[in-house]
């Protein structure tokens, strides 16, 4: 088996938290297998999401910018596996592939950072807040429709820097994005997952492989999280009946105790003018038909031209 694991062959982005979550995945595949980390290689690969920056990727094309040319190396065998952020795998993989599973999640929530105000609620009037996430604009915007929101892309380097630089006022991240790097000092508040719920798979590690490949996905099992796994199984169906893109503002938190999991999904208006939310708890084993019925229920309840606002 060990010989298995030395000749595997990360796939990830190049950016510093992809390669954070991949040597993540890569130390813990090691650690379960009596390995040098270092036996196991990582392939950076240049994704589209990456090339593009100067528009908003709802624009080209969407979540899948950020994997296709990684799923492409994974189908043809020049990786074995593949390592995203939860939150960046479209809803429909191609054929070849499926998601073995995740890492254990790390906090969820959104950090509010601005040099200029110590949380949302205390930006001055007017003040422009940057992201790309039309959920964090949606959310923003309903909770302070007195201020602006501007496109603001790029890594999390990137994003601090243009903070820094005064481009916008204030900006969201993912904490857990912070945390990985090792910059959650970089947070000035951080956001109540009750009333900010985050994106489906938010701080979860997703790791992908070839559905043929049983050995890969034998040698993946040690290093696993089941209960991350129940999580997303309700958030990622909640999702994939909503149609969920980067082109629609969808929230979706589902959270596993023992056999028990809740889930709370959101919709918004891009505009914030107008919520929709709705829960639902039961067996881990229904997770998935949890998050489905979620998601048909507010499918019922949206106006047709919800997302158009």
């Amino acid at each position: 088996m060990a010989q298995s694991v030395t000749a595997l062959r990360i796939g990830t982005r190049g950016s510093p938290l992809a390669l954070a979550q991949a040597r993540d995945v890569r130390a813990r595949l090691a650690a379960a297998h009596g390995l040098d980390p270092d036996a196991i290689a990582l392939e950076v690969i240049r994704t589209s999401g990456d090339i593009i920056q100067d528009r908003p990727l709802t624009e080209v094309g969407g979540k899948g910018l950020f994997t296709k040319e990684i799923d492409s190396a994974l189908i043809d065998g020049v990786v074995d596996l593949a390592v995203h952020s939860a939150k960046d795998l479209p809803t429909v993989l191609p054929l070849e592939l499926t998601i073995a599973g995740y890492l254990e999640r790390e906090d969820v929530r959104d950090a509010f950072i601005s040099r200029k105000a110590a949380s949302l609620d205390a930006l001055a009037p007017g003040a422009v807040v940057g992201t790309a996430s039309l959920r964090r604009q949606a959310m923003v915007l309903r909770r302070r429709p007195d201020v602006t929101v501007a496109l603001l892309r790029g890594n999390v380097e990137t994003r601090l820097r243009k903070l820094d630089e005064g481009t916008v006022d204030a900006t969201l991240l993912a904490l857990a994005g912070l945390n990985r790097l090792g910059r959650s000092d970089a947070a000035t508040a951080l956001l109540d997952v009750e009333t900010f719920p985050p994106a489906v798979g938010q701080g979860a590690i997703a790791i992908t492989v070839r559905r043929d490949d049983e050995t890969v996905r034998n040698l993946l099992a040690a290093i696993i999280h089941d209960a991350t796994g129940h999580a997303l199984a309700a958030e990622r169906a909640f999702l994939a009946l909503l149609d969920g893109s980067c082109r629609t503002p969808i929230a979706g938190h589902a959270v596993v105790q023992g056999a028990n999991v809740r889930f709370h999904g959101m919709i918004l208006r891009p505009d914030g003018s107008e919520v929709l939310e709705t829960r639902r708890e039961g067996n881990v084993a229904d997770a998935a038909a949890l998050g489905a019925d979620a998601a048909t229920e507010l499918k019922g309840r949206t106006p047709d031209d919800f997302f158009g606002a």
